[in-house]
């Protein structure tokens, strides 16, 4: 455990270290928000923040990881991702051009070793996805792998994008994200009996590790409206987190149940606003964090409710079977149903006084 007490420490003095330098560089060049566009009457502060992950991530993964293939892909796929996406934050694209993108990216990302292959089947075994195939320049492409690969990631750049609407909610959400992800790490590496799962059960616990250490203090800055991750952070995160339920021999239903409320919202806000005919993926104020400061709810009262029950939902999923995973994942959509439609209810109250 030394070299993860390491990993650790420096990630997390590297973080903080890394945040005073580019805030005092952000600020010199007029790298910040606009406060008006969100109502608020505080200063304009360091936005686009989130390129410090990736910097912090790729320094300490390249001296502290082994380097593989695998390794390789996420450090090119994330810088690609970090840039495009702080030049996202510098002229705002629209939301069709960010979905191309993101779907761009999710087929790239599908089309190399990072993919989808199978499926767990709750009546046990797997469900075996590389069937359908033809061939690109030499290259043998599965489709379905691809078109599940392109949704996951589309998915969870979106929903993890979206819970950005109070600040701090997205940072602590993906720190106890990547925490889980190190448990399950930790887990696989005691049960996997053969060398090659013990490598891949390290990997996930040293990049989880350095991406916890690194929002750490970002969190502490974030939640004291100091600075602003942006695109660059909110889709760093949501590329690590939709890679590593992947490499985590395909894990997805776990990182689903701690990300599960905002996977619910994001499906929630999606078919409301199909239903009202608006673009599914517009900019609006409707997700939870809002709905529910809608209707009174503090900012520190939104956050703890977010927090503790993301960090119980992911934890419980840990020792559960698939089937146990399943029925985590309904509980929290009908949390999330249930909250809104209660909100909903107190609203219309309101609005009728």
């Amino acid at each position: 455990m030394l070299t993860y007490s390491i990993i650790f420490i420096l990630s997390l003095c590297l973080s903080y270290l890394s945040i005073l330098a580019f805030s005092r560089l952000f600020y010199k060049y007029d790298i910040v928000d606009n406060p008006k566009k969100y109502w608020k009457k505080r200063k304009p502060i360091p936005y686009s923040m989130g390129v410090i992950f990736f910097l912090v991530f790729f320094v300490v993964s390249y001296f502290f990881v082994e380097p593989s293939y695998k390794l390789l892909l996420i450090w090119l796929f994330g810088w690609v991702i970090t840039l495009v996406s702080f030049f996202d934050d510098m002229i705002s694209l629209s939301p069709k051009a960010r979905l191309v993108l993101q779907i761009i990216i999710g087929a790239t990302i599908g089309i190399t070793s990072i993919k989808i292959g199978y499926i767990s089947n709750i009546f046990g075994g797997i469900v075996d996805l590389e069937t359908l195939h033809l061939w690109i320049f030499g290259k043998e492409i599965f489709l379905i792998p691809l078109i599940f690969t392109i949704i996951w990631y589309v998915f969870v750049f979106n929903a993890l994008n979206w819970s950005d609407g109070i600040q701090g909610n997205t940072s602590g959400l993906a720190l106890i994200c990547f925490f889980v992800i190190f448990l399950l790490g930790l887990k696989l590496f005691v049960t996997d009996t053969y060398l090659g799962g013990k490598q891949n059960a390290e990997f996930i616990m040293q990049l989880s590790i350095i991406l916890v250490a690194v929002l750490i203090p970002f969190l502490y800055f974030d939640y004291k409206e100091k600075i602003l991750m942006g695109d660059s952070g909110t889709m760093f995160l949501g590329f690590m987190l939709a890679t590593l339920a992947i490499i985590s021999w395909g894990k997805v239903a776990t990182v689903l149940s701690v990300f599960g409320i905002y996977a619910v919202d994001a499906i929630y806000v999606i078919i409301r606003r199909l239903l009202k005919g608006k673009n599914p993926l517009s900019w609006d104020f409707t997700h939870l964090h809002h709905r529910l400061s809608d209707v009174g709810f503090s900012k520190n009262q939104i956050l703890l409710l977010v927090f503790s029950l993301s960090f119980f939902f992911g934890t419980t999923s840990l020792f559960l079977d698939k089937t146990g995973k399943i029925i985590v994942f309904f509980l929290i959509a009908f949390f999330v149903v249930f909250l809104s439609f209660i909100v909903e209810k107190i609203k219309k109250i309101s609005f009728r006084k």
